[in-house]
């Protein structure tokens, strides 16, 4: 096999992280509409994140958090987003790069994002359908999703937009 020296991996990747970053400009404008909520996964120790103390010795790795009900001073740039979220009744900001995402996941519409899983492959793997979803760790603000979250659509007019997060999916 040749070698992919176009790196399209890595521009799929950069496609999927301007979803994403679309994503959360509307929620910075326009609120969270409908029952649309988000849980976003990231390393922790990624170069340029920058999340308190206590959060990075909790989750060391990898973190998820969701926007749903309590955030506050979404900003959104070309190259990160930052919030302030609730732990425990106190608000924490985290500056976040899009490079550092490894998971997206709205499971209000059954729609899914996962990064970085390609790498060693040179390639960014997508799947379709998955069967339940639950976050890779506990996320911090919310509930987990409800019992359809991960259930592939039946058709309608959500019917080709699920790509599944293998992070999510249960043994």
């Amino acid at each position: 096999m040749a070698q992919d020296l176009m790196q399209y991996g890595q521009m799929v990747e950069d496609s999927l992280r301007g979803v994403v970053r679309q994503a959360l400009k509307r929620a910075a404008t326009d609120g969270l509409l409908g029952e649309h909520h988000f849980y976003i996964a990231f390393k922790t120790q990624f170069p340029g994140v920058v999340i308190p103390d206590h959060l990075g010795l909790q989750y060391p790795e990898e973190m998820t958090i969701v926007i749903q009900h309590k955030f506050w001073g979404l900003e959104v740039s070309e190259e990160a987003f930052e919030i302030t979220l609730s732990f425990n009744g106190q608000g924490q900001h985290l500056y976040i790069p899009f490079q550092a995402m490894t998971s997206f996941l709205d499971p209000s519409v059954q729609f899914g994002l996962q990064f970085g899983k390609g790498e060693e492959a040179g390639g960014t793997e997508l799947e379709s359908a998955t069967t339940e979803a639950e976050p890779a760790a506990e996320p911090a603000t919310a509930p987990k999703p409800g019992p359809d979250a991960g259930k592939p659509s039946q058709g309608g007019k959500n019917g080709g937009n699920v790509v599944t997060l293998d992070t999510f999916r249960k043994d």
